[in-house]
């Protein structure tokens, strides 16, 4: 199949199907675009591409269509409320709590910042392991030196050590 010559026949008339579907240009080009890469993962005759891309399309539209129902209903039931903007005092204690995190973090060792971060992220201790080369049974005790460290690398920058 010579992808390029189909895509510049199919395309403008799967885009304006789409335009007429939808009534969305953005979202046509968009599903247009999605169900020609859906062509690439297909090995079909030329003659068998077109009604293809036309039923994908079709059912991406619909996809689509319920999603945005879904959020609706989602978004009646428990609505989003703007929050109120912090104070620019909490801002500015919030950036430069972060900015001791960061610090206390840089100190500790590479792997130590790896597993804190990827316990942080809802990674098993399976994944873990095998991400640093570790044995599965050691993860627990490695984040809780970790967390050990950070604990007192994070106390020196808030300049609450009392080793000093």
């Amino acid at each position: 199949m010579d992808f390029d010559a189909l895509f510049h026949r199919l395309y403008p008339s799967l885009f304006r199907y789409l335009n007429r579907l939808t009534g969305d240009i953005d979202v046509a080009e968009d599903i247009a675009q999605e169900a020609f890469v859906r062509l690439l993962a297909q090995d079909l005759p030329d003659a068998e591409a077109r009604p293809w891309l036309f039923a994908v399309a079709t059912n991406l539209v619909r996809d689509r269509a319920r999603k945005q129902e879904r959020r609706q209903r989602l978004l009646k039931a428990e609505p989003v409320l703007p929050t109120a903007s912090p104070r620019p005092d909490e801002a500015v204690e919030r950036r430069e709590q972060i900015e001791r995190v960061r610090a206390a973090l840089g100190r500790l060792a590479p792997r130590d910042q790896q597993l804190l971060l990827m316990r942080e992220e809802g990674f098993t201790y399976e994944e873990m392991a095998r991400t640093v080369g570790v044995a599965p049974s050691s993860v627990g005790t490695l984040i809780a030196r970790a967390l050990r460290r950070f604990a007192g690398a994070y106390a020196q920058e808030a300049g609450n050590d009392p080793r000093q």
